[in-house]
């Protein structure tokens, strides 16, 4: 029994010797920071997970505030969760779902926005919506949200608030604490992005 032992902990040894299991590292060891962040803090990896930290320089919105706002009258609301499962078609810009999708009503959805490292066009897109808007009403907030427990709604409103647009906020209970509040949810088409 001893012999089998201790091949088995030499295989082991060797598996955790292999290409990719630097230091020792594991399949079951925890991410470090720079698997799940980028060289400017935003997340690109792993976006399911609870969110430590404020979006900064946008700021978060408290869902209670959220509620008294009527979404494409008082704010521009934004969903950022990605279309799973579905193609963009480059040339028309629009999008085939694999699943339907709801969202806040009011909302636009700009699918794909939330990355860490969005698409250009995609992210071009979101950035000319706010800009039009903005063109209209200079002061009306921008909120902009995806799933609770979810990075990418943090990762747009801090990029759209780096991108030097004020009064960006994050909704960070998303959609699911939008319908928990007892708040109605409606199906969502992808805002169609022009090449």
């Amino acid at each position: 029994m001893a012999v089998t032992i201790r091949t088995l902990a030499l295989a082991l040894v060797g598996i955790l010797q292999l290409p990719g299991n630097s230091a020792g590292q594991t399949a079951n060891s925890p991410p470090t920071l720079s698997d799940v962040f980028d060289a400017n803090g935003y997340r690109i990896a792993r976006y399911r997970a609870p969110v430590d930290r404020l979006p900064t320089p946008a700021t978060r919105i408290a869902l209670e505030k959220a509620l008294k706002l009527k979404p494409g009258v008082d704010a521009l609301f934004i969903d950022v969760l990605p279309a799973e499962g579905g193609v963009r078609d480059p040339a028309t810009g629009i999008w085939t779902l694999a699943s339907a999708h709801e969202t806040i009503p009011g909302a636009l959805w700009h699918p794909e926005t939330g990355r860490g490292q969005p698409e250009v066009a995609l992210w071009h897109g979101l950035h000319d919506a706010v800009a039009a808007v903005r063109e209209k009403s200079p002061g009306m907030p921008v909120v902009l949200f995806c799933r609770t427990d979810c990075w990418m709604g943090w990762n747009a409103a801090r990029r759209l608030a780096r991108d030097g647009f004020g009064n960006v906020l994050w909704l960070a209970e998303g959609i699911e604490g939008w319908h928990d509040a007892g708040r109605a949810l409606v199906p969502a088409r992808p805002v169609v992005i022009a090449p």
